[in-house]
């Protein structure tokens, strides 16, 4: 019956998507966000205030735009291992929140849960209401769920690579005419997962989609952390600075009102687009720079790609 769903799923998924382009493989594309000195979003830039270059050499710009107007495209990945079972409810209350804050009748959202399976507990919807039934259900211990890449292999642990690796591949294809990005409920702690960090990162440039990470970690007494959290707060941070989105401490802040950055965030990037002068696919990292000629301005963009 899983495999049936997932085909279904699947199906939905890529019919959602009926426009389709082809792109030259040696056109770069990346997305960044400039601020001001008071941390304000700036949206008044043109192709002319910008430069970009690539492992030291400047690029020839091929395309620039700022899409506020896109719909938005989310994929919401909520880990439900055991060492999350204590931020259960702290996960719903957050992650509604930020859906009654970001979602418009325009966007879509897709929600999926994972520990050492990795579920679709809703497939894309633009309706708050059907995105937190799914995750209720599943809360409730339902599983009949479609399964991504089911691995009766996995006996138990937290499978984050593997979710955030597939919900990118199989989910987040291309769609031209959205604006892209998955979020991430957990603390960060794999210790299951088939795919390793670097997939997860690729699969995020293949996509097009930035990662936001929100860490949910229960320290030990007086604050300190295990081997295990540090690990967790290192990945957690590198999938979202690899891939030029943020990664936010929920212990530190409201989650909620952070969230709330990710919508503007995304309606406030720019995409710049350029033919690399380096087409070989060697798989080596080029490091990608863009330079603002005005002062006062800062760039948050992915620090480079893959050459695959």
């Amino acid at each position: 019956m899983r495999p049936l769903l997932f085909g279904l799923l699947a199906a939905t998924v890529l019919a959602q998507e009926s426009t389709s382009i082809k792109v030259d493989v040696s056109l770069i594309n990346v997305a960044f966000i400039v601020r001001d000195t008071t941390g304000a979003l700036n949206v008044d830039l043109r192709q002319d205030d910008i430069e970009i270059y690539e492992d030291g050499v400047r690029q020839q710009v091929k395309f620039f735009s700022r899409s506020n107007e896109l719909p938005l495209r989310l994929g919401l990945v909520v880990d439900a291992s055991g060492s999350q079972q204590k931020f259960t409810k702290q996960h719903r209350h957050d992650l509604e929140q930020f859906l009654k804050a970001t979602i418009t009748p325009r966007d879509q959202a897709l929600l999926v849960c994972f520990g050492n399976h990795v579920r679709v507990v809703s497939g894309f919807s633009g309706a708050v209401r059907n995105l937190m039934d799914g995750l209720d259900e599943f809360h409730k211990g339902r599983r009949d769920f479609p399964e991504l890449e089911p691995d009766d292999t996995r006996a138990g642990g937290t499978a984050l690579f593997d979710a955030m690796y597939l919900t990118s591949m199989e989910l987040m294809k291309p769609a031209p005419g959205t604006r892209k990005a998955l979020v991430l409920f957990s603390d960060g702690e794999d210790n299951a997962s088939a795919h390793d960090l670097m997939d997860a990162i690729d699969s995020a440039q293949n996509s097009d989609s930035l990662f936001y990470t929100v860490r949910y970690t229960e320290p030990l007494k007086k604050g300190r952390l295990t081997a295990r959290n540090r690990y967790g707060i290192r990945e957690m941070d590198r999938l979202a600075l690899e891939t030029g989105g943020v990664a936010f401490d929920a212990s530190q802040h409201d989650p909620g009102k952070l969230l709330a950055q990710v919508g503007e965030e995304l309606r406030s990037l720019y995409d710049v687009g350029y033919t690399t002068t380096n087409p070989a696919r060697d798989g080596s990292f080029r490091k990608v720079v863009i330079k603002v000629k005005r002062d006062g301005l800062t760039v948050r963009a992915k620090p480079g790609y893959y050459a695959r």
